[in-house]
């Protein structure tokens, strides 16, 4: 080989990188002693950015696109190097490459639980993960800060730098905002645009770097879902159907229905008290529809307080009855339908006492007008004239 293509191997005439890693922040051409020629080529391709670098001094950059490395695009470097009159001879430079496209699977997470003041729970210890979006910012911060020597940067590298800093960010964040371990789970939406912020601060100047996006779940410790779950299902259970009613309805109807249930499971419990069960229960059952139409009806919300302890009235002229349930137990009130229906089955008969309204004192059902109805015998079937046929006598034992 001879001297002219010696010197020729050492120069450097193209300067490229071609990244398929999509994991390199920042990678060094490899120079080794070779030199860079005038008029050599530099490409720098989409989603990078080229940085001369001169005895650890930054000098010129160049975005995407073909250039020709001559004076005139070399302004800093030419003062650095002394080029008063530009240069002909090859020269030496480091040669940069930065990858601007953001990382957007940089994963962090809560080495350690933070610890929070919860009004409902107390000292609670909370997790939190999620996903960090971070690009370079500010090239010259990044060389001097995270690069320094090393000839490639990887994304692995800076991840471990931000999920420190993000941890005490986060601790930092729900110090500030005063929340309850629950608020900061419903709000993971709104606090995550914070944490971001707060993360900006502390990575811009400090490392030359952009954070565009903080996705974050907060996760609670398992009693405290445990207990959340059990809150929620008891709540629902106490509002129910009767939320619409007011507390002294829903305590009525909660009692009866206690006592329709504890009826049911007595297998020794008497027909009568089944029968005042029944009746109950289609009582409350009426209850509940006058509610829901209340509450359906226009204004009914400003009425509902005052209706609700009063309960829905009887129909006009509609007389109840209470009834002797035995045991020096009473039940009721019950309308004449209900006491027709068990005087039917037998449960109420004239002698069963009762009282109603304006009655100074209990009485026989019999002797009620408003029930003597209900005791009457009823008349012959049509055409049956007289007595029934006595029916033949047995004949004579032999």
């Amino acid at each position: 080989m001879g001297l002219i293509d010696k010197l020729k191997g050492e120069l450097v005439d193209i300067i490229e990188w071609i990244d398929d890693s999509h994991s390199t922040l920042a990678w060094r051409f490899p120079r080794y002693n070779n030199e860079i020629k005038n008029g050599a080529q530099l490409i720098v391709r989409e989603g990078q950015r080229a940085v001369f670098v001169y005895r650890g001094q930054l000098a010129d950059s160049f975005d995407p696109g073909p250039h020709e490395l001559t004076t005139e695009n070399l302004p800093i470097l030419s003062t650095l190097q002394g080029w008063k009159h530009g240069f002909n001879s090859p020269f030496r430079s480091e040669v940069y490459f930065i990858n601007t496209r953001p990382v957007t699977d940089l994963r962090w997470g809560t080495p350690q639980p933070i610890t929070v003041r919860d009004p409902d729970f107390g000292m609670v210890q909370v997790r939190a993960n999620g996903l960090c979006v971070v690009k370079i910012a500010d090239v010259e911060v990044f060389l001097r800060e995270v690069i320094g020597t090393d000839s490639d940067v990887q994304a692995e590298e800076i991840a471990e730098l931000l999920r420190r800093v993000i941890t005490l960010a986060f601790s930092d964040m729900v110090m500030a905002t005063g929340l309850g371990a629950i608020d900061l789970q419903g709000r993971q939406v709104e606090l995550a645009g914070k944490l971001k912020d707060f993360v900006t601060e502390r990575v811009d100047d400090e490392f030359g770097l952009a954070v565009t996006d903080v996705t974050m779940n907060i996760s609670l410790p398992e009693e405290i879902t445990q207990a959340m779950t059990a809150g929620v299902a008891r709540g629902v259970e106490q509002k129910g159907f009767l939320q619409n009613l007011g507390p002294i309805d829903r305590y009525q109807q909660v009692a009866a229905a206690d006592a329709m249930v504890a009826a049911a499971g007595n297998p020794g419990g008497s027909a009568m008290g089944e029968f005042m069960q029944a009746g109950m229960g289609m009582a409350m059952a009426g209850q509940m529809a006058g509610a829901l139409q209340g509450a359906m009806a226009p204004g009914a919300a400003q009425a509902a307080a005052p209706a609700a302890a009063a309960g829905p009235p009887p129909l006009p002229g509609q007389a109840l009855f209470h009834v002797d349930m035995g045991n020096g137990q009473s039940g009721g009130p019950f309308n004449a339908a209900q006491v027709q229906a068990g005087i039917a089955n037998g449960q109420v008969n004239a002698n069963t006492l009762v009282w109603s309204q304006g009655m100074a004192a209990w009485a026989p059902a019999g002797t009620v007008p408003a029930l003597q109805a209900l005791f009457a015998a009823p008349p012959p079937m049509p055409g049956a004239g007289g007595p029934p046929p006595v029916p033949p006598s047995a004949p004579p034992a032999q």
